[in-house]
């Protein structure tokens, strides 16, 4: 069993021409368990005490930056197409987009690669469960199991954010640390939803930390358009063969709960486990039941 709270400082791996920051809780003779996180989030949104309990289950839980994000390599400089081009599908707009989500599935590779890991259990949230879906798609062999929570396989037909949500995706982000707080809670306030508030003091930390390490509204576009540019996963989804667990509330503002359900539709032999309530969030008030369910299904 792994050691709780026996968490690694931080490092980089270099990867696809980007350095990726990561860090670990537990034994690294454990099975590894891979957590990617969603658009513009930073890994420390897997939260401490949330690596803990699941290394504390047997396992060697790795978090870290994606690309663009936090303490990773930023594309700074690097145009962003026209949104309006990619929401029509401009085959154009979508070749010039500075990269994709199968350019971030490779990269967490490229990560794996670093850490020697020939294969881990990978849940990714949000975006980081279409980079995780993403992963199952084209690097089967690389995943032991797949948990892809509050993500979508981006099926057209499928229902959009509710239209706060989407407001609240485009938003410009604030580049004062004042503002970003509260912009932070704010944001969070509606995704969690209202039968999960948010902590208020634990959110103001997570933003002021996040401020610290750096943020970037020009690098929260280019993964919006790396989103985007990606288009539908369905009919690939039905190729894998990997055991997937899908996740999410039926309280969902900005990736409806038929998006999860899709994705369990869409993965056969998928399992699901839908919260009752719960928004686009991991509220720690279901943290036990969540972890249960993914120590669960990789074991």
């Amino acid at each position: 069993m792994a050691e709780q709270g026996k968490r690694a400082l931080i490092n980089y791996i270099r990867t696809n021409g980007i350095d990726l920051a990561y860090e670990t809780f537990g034994e690294s003779s454990s099975p590894p368990f891979l957590l990617i996180m969603g658009l513009s989030s930073q890994m420390i949104m897997w939260e401490d005490e949330f690596c803990e309990r699941l290394s504390g289950r047997g396992y060697y839980v790795i978090r870290f930056d994606n690309r663009d994000v936090g303490l990773s390599s930023r594309l700074s400089g690097v145009r962003v197409p026209d949104f309006s081009e990619l929401v029509l599908g401009s085959l154009e707009a979508r070749a010039t987009v500075p990269y994709t989500l199968r350019d971030m599935a490779a990269d967490t590779i490229g990560l794996l690669d670093g850490l020697n890991i020939d294969a881990a259990h990978v849940a990714g949230m949000s975006m980081g469960g279409m980079i995780a879906q993403e992963m199952a798609i084209h690097f089967s062999g690389r995943l032991r199991t797949l948990t892809s929570i509050m993500s979508t396989t981006s099926n057209p037909l499928l229902p959009p954010p509710e239209p706060e949500a989407l407001e609240v995706l485009f938003k410009p982000v604030p580049t004062s640390e004042e503002r970003y707080v509260e912009y932070f809670v704010a944001t969070w306030k509606l995704l969690n939803g209202p039968e999960y508030p948010v902590h208020d003091e634990t959110t103001r930390s997570l933003a002021k930390e996040s401020f610290k390490r750096g943020i970037s509204p020009a690098a929260s576009a280019r993964q919006i358009a790396a989103i985007m540019a990606s288009g539908s996963r369905k009919e690939a989804l039905s190729r894998v063969r990997i055991p997937a667990l899908v996740i999410h509330g039926d309280r969902d503002p900005l990736v409806p709960v038929a998006c999860g359900l899709d994705t369990a539709e869409a993965i056969p032999g998928a399992k699901r486990l839908i919260f009752k309530g719960m928004g686009h969030a991991l509220p720690r008030e279901l943290w036990d039941e969540i972890i249960s369910a993914m120590a669960g299904h990789a074991r």
